[in-house]
């Protein structure tokens, strides 16, 4: 049997994608992922989506988008895809020896975050460990906070972050910052923003939330704590998008290309969401690409009809 629609991966993205296909009648299959849900799961309260006046847990916000799509008829395939081949139509997707057919594929796997990989900091995720100050600074009015990271992306979360806080520590590794001339200029003049240089974190601190950070020196090795209640790591996020090499247009940076709305390189397949998104990586830009993609992917499907 062909699908119609696999959708694949399961963030705010895929599962809208999959509200729009179901109820357009196409009958949409998502290959969620064993790690199914995105990275809102490892959010433990989201404050800005629309229709949470009070907040919601980021993975019963992810409950919630997907009992809506499989009301509508979605069917759910909860493994990891292994294998793609978008050569020819109908797309062929490999859950393992498994092997699906679809006349469309939408592409919504999403980013995964760049973590320092140090003790404490898988444990504290979603407790004052972040990745995301637009989704998490709100939660820190007042406090003392760790920025790690000397890019561009670091610049914007610590200035986004004086907003909130009431001390920043950037905390970098090497003598100068990777960020922009401007960009870095900014940190360094902000009255709020204190920076640690050649300085790494060694282990984050707390049971159960946040307390500190112990820092090294990277060039005489003493070791000091700072007591703060957030860390955030703005260190990079990489594009999910192995699977989709050579077969698929991705930028410089492993991002999957996308043109007129969401179609890709490869005629019948769209991007949505953090694969296709460097700049936002919001819960609500990734949702909006999904409905664009089924969308598109609906209005896809009716030309083809209308020529073969």
């Amino acid at each position: 049997m062909t699908e119609q629609i696999i959708i694949i991966g399961s963030g705010p993205a895929g599962l809208t994608a999959a509200v729009y296909a179901a109820r357009a009648g196409m009958e949409p299959l998502v290959i969620e992922g064993l790690a199914a849900g995105g990275q809102l799961m490892l959010t433990t309260e989201v404050e800005n989506y629309p229709g949470f006046p009070d907040g919601v847990l980021g993975p019963e916000m992810m409950d919630l988008f997907r009992k809506q799509a499989e009301r509508f008829g979605t069917r759910f395939i909860t493994s990891d895809v292994t294998r793609v081949d978008l050569s020819s139509r109908p797309f062929r997707v490999w859950v393992d020896s498994d092997e699906y057919s679809a006349e469309t594929v939408i592409v919504s796997t999403g980013a995964s975050a760049q973590w320092i990989g140090v003790p404490g900091e898988e444990k504290l995720r979603g407790h004052g460990v972040s990745s995301c100050a637009t989704c998490d600074g709100f939660f820190f009015k007042e406090r003392e906070i760790v920025v790690v990271g000397g890019g561009d992306s670091a610049m914007e979360e610590a200035l986004f972050l004086t907003r909130f806080a009431s001390r920043v520590t950037v905390v970098h590794r090497r003598d100068e910052f990777r960020a922009s001339k401007i960009m870095a200029d900014r940190v360094l003049h902000h009255p709020k923003i204190t920076v640690r240089w050649n300085t790494v974190v060694d282990s984050i601190l707390g049971d159960g939330s946040v307390t500190g950070v112990r820092l090294r020196d990277t060039i005489t090795g003493t070791v000091s704590d700072l007591a703060v209640e957030g860390v955030f790591v703005a260190i990079g996020h990489t594009p999910n998008t192995a699977l989709f090499t050579g077969q698929l247009d991705l930028d410089a940076r492993g991002y999957l290309l996308t043109f007129k709305g969401t179609a890709t390189s490869v005629p019948g397949v769209f991007g949505a969401g953090d694969v296709v998104d460097s700049t936002y990586r919001q819960a609500i830009t990734a949702a909006g690409m999904g409905c664009q993609a089924a969308m598109d992917a609906e209005r896809w499907l009716e030309s083809l009809e209308s020529t073969e």
